[in-house]
């Protein structure tokens, strides 16, 4: 790292030289890693696939993408900072970029965001300078670095200001996926970022407080500081549909992570079963009830018997008698052991063979576990254990529960209420697993069964996105992915669109098995306008009472524009024709029902469009949005059709208008309202 000389004449044309010698370095290290030969170090096939794929993914994570600045930022230290700190590094000038640069002699030129080093970037104040001199950040155009500002921390001359390449860079248009924010991270969110992977994390954001980046990028981080364990363990990100998860999917990539899994609820139940029907609103929030798993606990264990006759096992022409009490204390021991169905009822055959042999030693034999393992196998034996204790299929165990009422009875009593246990039950049974028409709420149930039978893998970290709109029981569905590991979990609840959406993070950190989880909560918007939030916030108080409104850093005058229509459909196109003049994306946002009639009307004048997760595409800026979709995403522009049908697309009031604080608060630079029946009261 080089040391901190007086500044040439020409600062900026000496930072374009760092840039270019540090790319110079990256490339030379990416060209090390294409010449290894790995012929003379794997010893067979399997390790010299398995280590031609590591050698793939470092280099597809050295790669110099010619729009991603290299670095972002420069930290000029008061005192040099311990070597261990500097990743080797000597000097007292960092720059800060997205991954690690040395030159040939294996010094430092660009600083992993990550690194301890770099946190005074993100943290470092005029109150706390934390031994920065100068913060120094640059501004890019196409790659090209063509401007600097600097901040003098410790300079008791120089007022603290807020940085205009720093407020340019948050409010860039943005076109196509999700991108990275590690050049704009502030503190708040820095101290998520960094908290440690034993800990959970709660965020509770309101829209543009920038908490799904914030998850993205602790991954990012823990990945860094504990990537031995979590390379054993995985890691897994959880989105609320597949285009939420397109839209964030270039985000680690960016970051130089590649491993890291990304799916659905629904992805993560789907085995066994296929999802071909959907359930009504009653039927799903009772299936979704964590009441549910007590109902399942039941129905799984009830499978048990007590055994009734004693059991004699032949061995040569000596006859071994084990008494009903006695096989009836084993299969107690066994329940009370609170272990998986599986893992009990594969130990019964071994237990019984034990008791076996001591009846063996006792008459003077000196069995071995050989002898165990035979007895254990034994045909009456195995006929006693499938008497006592059969197998589970979990999927038959969901489909007889939602089939028959008398069993759902059984075992639903003193849980559910008769009204609810009809609200479940399928109003034609089916013949077989695979011809029941599955709802997505069953596959959840058929996941928790499984679990019950046997134990679920657990992962070393997963972050929930969108989590507000899980039922308990989906809850309990990651919690099963985390049991011996951390979660990020994060969400907003006014934004719960679900008939089951969660009431407090209390409640859903309960389901979920982090009680223990520290609940933080950002406020501070920087990326929907203060004119557009404030107007979304009216609906605060009727969708979700005592949620703090977010204050939005940014003053765009003239950002929110609510027109009244008598030509709907003519209008709401016009109201796109004039966003595609500013520079960005444009997301016409409109209730499910409308989406056909709007994509005509597109259609008819000429204007092409997208569907979500479509954003990657080079034909059109503009992207047509139905209402349940437009969660997570945003937009640089938004045109929100007839609000009114947003929330009457919904069951209820409260639901819709949440539906409608969603859309309300996906733009970014500016909002265009289009409304020909009466708005709702509370934007009046």
């Amino acid at each position: 790292m080089q040391r901190h000389d007086p500044e040439a004449l020409d600062p900026l044309l000496r930072e374009r030289t760092h840039l270019a010698h540090s790319r110079a370095a990256l490339r030379a290290m990416r060209e090390d890693v294409e010449a290894l030969d790995i012929k003379d170090v794997t010893a067979n096939w399997v390790n010299a696939a398995v280590l031609q794929r590591q050698i793939d993914d470092r280099i597809k994570a050295l790669a110099d993408l010619s729009h991603t600045p290299l670095f972002f930022g420069r930290l000029d230290y008061l005192h040099a900072p311990g070597a261990a700190l500097a990743e080797g590094a000597e000097g007292e000038r960092f720059y800060i970029g997205r991954r690690h640069v040395h030159d040939a002699d294996g010094d430092p030129m660009v600083i992993d965001w990550r690194a301890p080093v770099s946190q005074p970037f993100y943290r470092a104040s005029k109150k706390d300078p934390m031994d920065i001199g100068l913060r120094r950040r640059f501004g890019y155009t196409g790659g090209d670095l063509t401007a600097y500002e600097d901040e003098h921390l410790t300079d008791p001359t120089e007022d603290a200001r807020t940085s205009k390449l720093l407020q340019a860079e948050i409010e860039r248009p943005r076109v196509g996926p999700m991108r990275d924010i590690v050049a704009t991270i502030q503190p708040e969110q820095d101290e998520i970022v960094r908290s440690g992977l034993n800990g959970s994390v709660c965020v509770q954001g309101g829209p543009g407080t920038g908490k799904t980046a914030v998850g993205l990028h602790r991954v990012a981080y823990l990945l860094y500081a504990h990537r031995d364990r979590l390379a054993r363990t995985g890691t897994l990100v959880i989105g609320p549909n597949r285009s939420f998860l397109h839209y964030i999917e270039q985000v680690l990539p960016a970051l130089g992570e590649l491993e890291v899994r990304q799916a659905t609820v629904d992805d993560l139940v789907a085995g066994g079963i296929e999802v071909r029907a959907a359930d009504p609103a009653e039927a799903a929030v009772v299936k979704g009830d964590a009441r549910m798993a007590e109902v399942l606990r039941r129905a799984v264990w009830s499978h048990v018997t007590t055994p009734a006759e004693p059991l004699v096992v032949v061995r040569g022409s000596r006859r071994w008698r084990v008494p009903a009490y006695e096989l009836a204390e084993i299969v107690e021991e066994l329940r009370d052991r609170d272990i998986r169905y599986g893992a009990a009822r594969e130990a019964l055959p071994q237990r019984i063979a034990h008791t076996v042999l001591v009846r063996m030693e006792q008459a003077g034999e000196a069995p071995d576990d050989r002898v165990q393992d035979a007895v254990a196998r034994n045909a009456a034996v195995k006929a006693a254990v499938k008497e006592i204790w059969p197998p589970v299929d979990p999927a038959k165990l969901v489909l007889r529960l939602l089939n028959d009422p008398d069993f759902l009875a059984e075992h639903a009593a003193g849980v559910l209420t008769d009204e609810e246990q009809k609200a479940i039950l399928a109003p034609r049974p089916a013949r077989s697993v695979k011809s029941a028409k599955w709802t997505a709420a069953d596959a959840v149930l058929v996941d928790e069964a499984n679990d019950l039978v046997a134990r679920t893998h657990s992962l070393g970290h997963v972050v929930l996105d969108e989590a507000q709109d899980l039922s308990p029981m989906q809850y309990r569905a990651v919690g099963r992915r985390c049991t011996t590991g951390s979660a990020t979990v994060l969400g907003d609840l006014a934004q719960g669109t679900t008939p089951w959406a969660t009431a407090s993070w209390a409640e859903a950190l309960r389901h979920l098995g982090k009680q223990d989880a520290v609940v933080e909560e950002l406020t501070a918007g920087f990326r929907v306008p203060r004119e557009v939030i404030a107007y979304a916030s009216k609906l605060l108080p009727s969708i979700s009472p005592g949620l703090a409104a977010v204050e939005s850093v940014r003053e765009t005058p003239g950002s929110l524009d609510v027109r009244a229509s008598a030509d709907l459909d003519a209008d709401v196109v016009a109201a796109c024709r004039e966003s595609l003049a500013h520079e960005g994306s444009i997301g016409l946002i409109a209730a499910d029902a409308r989406i056909p009639v709007l994509a005509a009307a597109l259609e008819a004048a000429g204007l092409a469009h997208l569907a979500p997760g479509e954003e990657t595409t080079a034909e059109s800026r503009l992207t047509l949005v139905p209402a349940s979709l437009a969660k997570g995403l945003e937009y640089d522009y938004v045109v929100l059709d007839e609000p009114a049908a947003v929330v009457g697309g919904e069951p209820d009031e409260r639901t819709g208008l949440r539906r409608l604080y969603v859309a309300l608060t996906r733009a970014v630079s500016g909002l265009t309202v289009v409304h020909t029946a009466p708005l709702p009261a509370q934007l009046a």
